[in-house]
């Protein structure tokens, strides 16, 4: 029986990332070896170095929406929506503040008089079905701010447009950022490329079950959200190439994982396929990963599913003595914190 409470750790508060790095790139990087168990300590920008010869890393395209919508009630008090995923042209499903208040059936006024309604309640805490007279990408663009994590207990800011947003997305649809990309660099990229390290890009968009707490007592309790990811047949090449020659796939973000591990449990021949598919995967210790060899993430938080899911590929006992030692060295965590990479 694994509890939740097995993935909990204290961390000091000056160790939470509210803002990222004056320059993206110039973070600090943890390295953990998995075939003794050793860490060593780096510059980001070392890992053009650290990554395995012949290594395929896998991307995260996904785009952040600017899915933090403010608007206001019929008795003119302010609501904060945030976009979840369409469900047609009208609706949305979205998190709701103050949500126990906003009951079907009570309507809202945006900018451009865009009215919304409530009309359905969803599945998970605290989320809406909600109708919309008018919603476009551009309006959400023009009329939305980034969606920073509680956590860093601020409001987006200009400078969060680009700094919350990888270098390399291109499809719009996440309500969250896949955080282990934001350290990439053109340059850091070009020079894996002239290293022959080959990069593959692939599609999940990050919704609610990235920063869902796990309210269960026991961690195999919590239920997943599904998240849609698109895998193309080009990527889905490269994967199945680097698979056949067992090269090492080195998932870059969690995010990354979860869909390569989820097209793989979906899979009737053991191979990546391309196409659309949703994935509600939860990883934690005892799974047996069937596509990566290797991860580059950030720090998690206590007591989530994404410190299971590293403590699964690391072992529990490795991963609970790096972020002991992570701590010790005051190493940045969350979002736009500082990074770590799982080798063999």
């Amino acid at each position: 029986m694994i509890k939740t409470s097995d993935f909990d750790f204290i961390l000091p508060a000056h160790l939470i990332a509210s803002e990222p790095s004056l320059v993206r790139g110039e973070d600090r990087l943890m390295v953990l070896h998995r075939h003794n168990q050793s860490v060593a300590h780096h510059n980001f920008k070392e890992i053009v170095d650290l990554i395995p010869d012949h290594a395929l890393l896998v991307f995260n395209d996904s785009k952040v929406r600017k899915a933090r919508l403010m608007a206001q009630s019929e008795h003119g008090a302010s609501v904060e929506f945030l976009l979840l995923e369409p469900q047609d042209a009208h609706h949305w499903l979205v998190l709701v503040s103050k949500a126990k208040r906003q009951k079907v059936g009570k309507s809202y006024q945006l900018p451009e008089g865009v009215q919304a309604k409530i009309v359905g309640d969803g599945e998970s805490e605290g989320t809406k079905i909600v109708y919309f007279s008018y919603l476009t990408e551009s309006y959400i663009e023009r009329y939305g701010a980034m969606p920073l994590p509680p956590y860093m207990q601020r409001q987006a800011q200009d400078a969060d447009d680009e700094r919350y947003q990888t270098i390399y997305a291109q499809r719009v649809g996440s309500a969250a950022a896949p955080t282990a990309g934001l350290h990439f660099t053109q340059d850091i990229l070009d020079k894996l490329r002239a290293r022959g390290i080959e990069q593959a890009f692939v599609t999940l968009h990050v919704g609610l079950g990235t920063f869902a707490p796990v309210r269960s007592e026991i961690l195999t309790d919590h239920v997943m959200h599904t998240e849609p990811y698109h895998i193309s047949e080009a990527s889905a090449r490269q994967i199945n190439q680097a698979m056949a020659e067992k090269r090492p796939i080195i998932a870059i973000g969690t995010t990354s994982c979860r869909l390569l591990e989820s097209a793989m449990q979906r899979s009737p021949d053991g191979t990546i396929h391309a196409g659309d598919a949703k994935s509600n995967i939860f990883i934690y210790p005892g799974y047996q990963f069937r596509c990566i060899t290797g991860l580059f993430t950030n720090f998690h938080t206590p007591k989530s599913t994404l410190l299971a899911l590293v403590s699964a590929l690391a072992g529990y006992d490795f991963i609970r003595k790096s972020y002991q030692e992570a701590i010790a060295q005051e190493y940045r965590f969350f979002s736009y914190g500082d990074a770590m990479l799982i080798l063999p």
